[in-house]
């Protein structure tokens, strides 16, 4: 699907403030997802507090999206009601706001007894109310209100914002003991760590639950000097160091641990990556072989056997074990035989294809080399041909990243042969199957559709729906209703602390913590969780992710709206259209406001120091006030060289995109040589091969940021769903 298309490498250069963010310091959330048709429902076990009805007709929720004084007054109103949950909310949430604008007096009046009233959040309302007394100087209430909450709530997560704040060792030992994933604790065992390194137990808690925090391959380094660690401490310190890229010293880790099939692969993997080993790797890769020969890891170290192997004649006896043995990677080994024999014996060449198209034509491989037939007979102006090679693809490959291309390709050669109705059948079957897809937007471009097209969607203004956060699918009632308040600090240490399965989640918990993730302001992490769902291979879990791949909720996630004001203001300013803008910032940042590339672009635009210099006069600026840190900033820059590379290319938006990404320069040289009078045929024909696959990635993103949130054009991508066209055949 569309994982294939986005792996543009980008380097983060870290500035997270665990500590900042946990012990109260202001982060701004951006909005995330509003359903349009049914909220997310995959466990049958759920109980039905947090229900769609609730949430649809609550008056509280859309305000978060809200900044603290536009909220007020109506909080205020709903505060001053009768009794309901939206009170209790409004009470809730108005106090918070009061409490951040450093307001205690007015705080306590509002929480005054709400417990009673609102017990699914009881502990943080005391905990509220003793942050409010310490605003007020009143420090002993302060230290009862928390002692209560440890003495009615000991079990709650919430407790452990009690116990990190008395921060005494009894309270700390409790801490570590009961809750060694809440993100206060690894504070509390860091602190501990600094005063005395030695402490093996503490070092493997945060290995095992703070694995993706920053700082933790530091602790590992000094976790693997322990000279008593078991083989199951190995391998747990080896898939810390694996889950981040640390792949040579996992390699050393697994070495040490439990011979599974898992830890003897990624043992030789990791070697065989670190490159200093690479006879180790084989041999550990034959040992993995041998002692587990029916393991899917098996099959793949056979894969890795045949490209390490002196000669590639030499790696075809475990391309075969392979194709004989290994259903489910027989196609890859299939495809790397044929382009081996090739080259000596063209007769067995043609086998092994003509097996791979027969036998395995729904693999990947399959589809690449079917693709590459079809590309060449069309090239020939065979498009016949070209369109009898790439149907298959749709429909024996649906999955692949090819399936929309070819569905849209078949279209364009139906209709170079005067087939018309041929056409138009295939560009609605595209929209239908692959809504997600660039293609469903070429598609709808040549149906004549309100999307925009190459040469004007610059200056469209697309209505847009703000997202209001769907309700998560896992966690409990009490970190469903603070994410759904906008209670991030507090929602993430409540997620964090039951979400203890990091290393195999749940369909439905992975989703969550995308979420959780994009409230945090890590959309970079967010997004990336969200769509490599899409990975998922035991058919249980397949299942899910097809039941919420159907959702909106999903696609909203996976397409987040942050820094809209931003966007929208600036935008309006360019002339440029804002969903352009928001999808090429998806493309260069993901939304992180402190993201670095290698050559120094920086920010949500990734904006060059010296692109902004020659920007700043031409604004009338001065350079020195510019941070490309500062959203505001950023996106005032980005926008106006993106509207500069219209201006300079005549508005045409696929030209200007290119030029964003690959400068004028090559552009201009790429106009000299390449065919311009039909716009899809230069996109396929560009020869950066990063710049041709950013122009479909930005192109694709715009055309899910509308699918997504103009109301006229979901509507019309349901109504394409509904109709199931089907492919026409040659």
């Amino acid at each position: 699907m569309l994982k294939k298309l986005q792996k543009k490498q980008i380097s983060i250069i870290a500035g997270a403030a665990l500590f900042a963010f946990l012990a109260g310091a202001m982060v701004s959330a951006p909005q995330i997802g509003k359903s349009l048709g049914k909220w997310l429902k995959l466990s049958q076990n759920q109980t039905e507090q947090t229900s769609e009805g609730s949430i649809a007709q609550s008056a509280v929720f859309p305000l978060i999206s809200q900044s603290l004084p536009e909220r007020a007054a109506k909080l205020a109103e709903i505060a001053g009601q009768s009794r309901s949950p939206d009170r209790n909310r409004a009470r809730y949430l108005l106090a918070s706001d009061y409490i951040e604008r450093t307001q205690g007096q007015k705080a306590l009046v509002l929480l005054q007894g709400l417990e009673k009233d609102y017990p699914i959040l009881a502990p943080y309302i005391l905990l509220k109310q003793a942050q409010a007394e310490d605003m007020l100087g009143e420090d002993g209430k302060a230290s009862d209100l928390r002692q209560r909450v440890l003495k009615q709530y000991p079990k709650e997560a919430a407790s452990v914002k009690a116990l990190y704040l008395i921060a005494q060792p009894k309270q700390q030992e409790t801490a570590i003991a009961q809750f060694p994933s809440n993100p206060l604790t690894w504070e509390i065992i860091r602190k501990r760590l600094q005063e005395n390194p030695n402490q093996p137990q503490l070092q493997l808690i945060l290995a095992k639950y703070a694995y993706d925090q920053p700082g933790i391959v530091g602790v590992l380094d000094q976790l693997v000097k322990q000279p008593n660690l078991k083989p199951e401490d190995w391998e747990l310190i080896g898939t810390s160091y694996w889950e981040n890229s640390q792949f040579p010293k996992a390699a050393n880790a697994y070495a040490k641990a439990p011979k599974t099939s898992r830890n003897l692969y990624r043992t030789a993997r990791g070697l065989q990556v670190g490159g200093k080993d690479k006879e180790k790797a084989i041999a550990t890769y034959k040992q993995l072989v041998q002692q587990f020969p029916d393991s899917e890891e098996t099959g793949t170290a056979l894969l890795r056997l045949a490209e390490t192997a002196k000669t590639p004649k030499d790696g075809l006896p475990y391309l075969d074990q392979v194709i004989s043995k290994f259903p489910k990677q027989a196609g890859t080994a299939l495809a790397q035989k044929a382009k081996i024999q090739t080259l000596k014996d063209q007769k067995s060449a043609s086998a092994a294809w003509q097996l791979l198209i027969s036998k395995y034509g729904n693999s990947d491989e399959a589809a690449e080399y079917r693709w590459k037939i079809a590309q060449d007979k069309a090239e020939a102006k065979d498009y016949v041909g070209a369109w009898q090679w790439a149907e298959p693809i749709v429909t024996n490959n649906p999955n692949s990243i090819l399936a929309p291309r070819a569905g849209f390709w078949v279209g364009k050669w139906a209709a170079a042969l005067g087939k018309q109705q041929e056409s138009k059948t295939a560009y609605e079957y595209v929209i239908s199957q692959f809504p997600y897809s660039y293609y469903a937007w070429r598609a709808a471009t040549m149906l004549g559709l309100n999307v925009g097209n190459f040469d004007n969607v610059r200056v469209m203004n697309p209505e847009v729906i703000a997202p209001q956060r769907p309700v998560p699918p896992a966690g409990s009632e009490t970190f469903k209703e603070l994410y759904l308040l906008g209670q991030d600090r507090d929602a993430w240490l409540q997620w964090q602390t039951e979400f203890q399965n990091k290393i195999q989640p749940t369909v439905a918990e992975q989703f969550t913590e995308g979420l959780m993730r994009q409230a945090k302001g890590e959309n970079l992490i967010g997004i990336d969780e969200i769509s490599k769902l899409e990975d998922r291979e035991i058919p249980a879990e397949l299942a899910q992710y097809q039941i919420l791949s159907k959702q909106i909720t999903y696609w909203q996630a996976r397409y987040p709206f942050p820094y809209q004001r931003e966007i929208e203001k600036w935008s309006i300013d360019r002339k440029l259209n804002p969903l352009l803008v928001t999808a090429l910032m998806r493309q260069e940042s993901r939304f992180e406001p402190k993201i670095k590339s290698v050559a120094e672009a920086t920010g949500l635009m990734q904006v060059l120091p010296s692109t902004a210099k020659w920007i700043a006069p031409q604004i009338k600026v001065d350079f020195k006030t510019i941070n490309l840190e500062n959203p505001n900033d950023n996106i005032m820059l980005g926008t106006w060289y993106l509207g500069h590379t219209h201006d300079q290319y005549n508005n045409n938006s696929l030209l200007a995109i290119a030029s964003y990404n690959a400068g004028p320069g090559n552009v201009s040289k790429w106009l000299q040589t390449l065919t311009t009078k039909d716009p899809d045929e230069f996109v396929e024909q560009i020869p950066f091969d990063e710049t041709k696959n950013y122009v479909r990635q930005v192109f694709g993103n715009y055309w899910n940021y509308l699918r997504l949130y103009n109301p006229e054009i979901s509507g019309i991508v349901t109504k394409y769903s509904v109709q199931h066209p089907q492919l026409p055949a040659r």
